[in-house]
């Protein structure tokens, strides 16, 4: 495929190839360059990483969509690689909804994730979630879905559901099927309990499927080839990078207060490279000055 093809179209490459897509997710633009660097193919940019690392916050509603917006920005604008977004509740009523995803496509997104829940929302893995009326879940996708069409960038919709946790099975799957009848091109529903829960649900709808996995969560951490086996084409997961990283900056700050080197850093001359010094020295030596003298 091109390099200059959108964001989308590489992302409706990957849905369309053969076997299931591997995908950590992203806080910031430098695990975001991580990941690519990785050799993985596309990224997610998680609510709660985002609410975390930006905020010190949790997932609970109280980031924005300018923050988000102005995060997501900037990792896409540090990748190649398709990068979806998480876009919550989409902000408000349905024309925020189309606001989001017209935003989202500006700022270089592939894909536009939009849920069901009750703003300000949670983590789909956590207590106390709420979803709204099927009504309005089914217009928030829509306005969702207009917006692709509309929009000045190419982008996808991806439409979620927490209402497994709230109503049940059934009604998560009757969501789903009308968000894919109102033209969604990935469905998520979030936080099926069981690999029956999850083989359902895939059976149910032939398009393309994410999967949530969050450690110790509620959803059945099954590896890559079930997952595939399934029929799922995204596994997402969400906080491992989130995860890894906070335990590894904790490890490093205890040696710091006990008067001790942190063990397992990078060697500085590989942080600079994964920050993109060599690359930006190489393309800085065409603007450097003459040294020629006048005779």
């Amino acid at each position: 495929m091109s390099t200059n093809a959108s964001p989308a179209a590489r992302l409706r490459v990957l849905l369309e190839a053969p076997g299931l897509r591997v995908m950590p997710c992203c806080f910031d633009a430098l695990s975001a360059r991580l990941i690519e660097q990785a050799g993985f193919d596309l990224t997610f940019m998680s609510g709660f990483a985002v609410s975390a690392a930006r905020l010190g916050m949790p997932d609970t509603g109280l980031i924005s969509y300018g923050e988000m917006l102005d995060q997501g920005r900037n990792i896409c604008d540090a990748v190649s690689i398709p990068v979806i977004g998480d876009a919550d509740t989409g902000y408000g009523n349905a024309m925020n909804v189309r606001r989001t995803v017209r935003g989202y496509a500006a700022a270089g997104f592939a894909c536009a994730m939009i849920e069901d829940q009750v703003a300000p929302k949670r983590c789909g893995h956590t207590r106390g979630k709420q979803v709204v009326t099927r009504d309005e879940a089914l217009t928030r996708v829509r306005a969702a879905v207009d917006a692709r069409e509309e929009s000045p960038g190419d982008i996808l919709v991806m439409a979620r559901t927490d209402a497994r946790a709230t109503d049940g099975l059934d009604e998560a799957l009757e969501r789903c099927r009308l968000f894919a009848e109102a033209g969604a091109d990935i469905l998520f529903l979030e936080a099926p309990r069981t690999e029956d829960e999850m083989a359902t649900f895939c059976r149910e709808f032939s398009g393309p499927k994410m999967a949530n996995l969050v450690e110790n969560g509620d959803t059945p951490l099954l590896p890559p080839e079930r997952l595939d086996a399934l029929g799922y084409k995204i596994a997402a997961y969400p906080l491992t990078l989130l995860s890894a990283a906070t335990r590894a900056m904790q490890g490093a700050l205890a040696a710091l207060a006990a008067g001790r080197a942190p063990d397992a850093l990078l060697d500085f001359s590989v942080l600079q490279d994964v920050v993109g010094f060599p690359a930006y020295d190489e393309q800085a030596m065409r603007y450097r000055p003459s040294d020629r003298s006048e005779d």
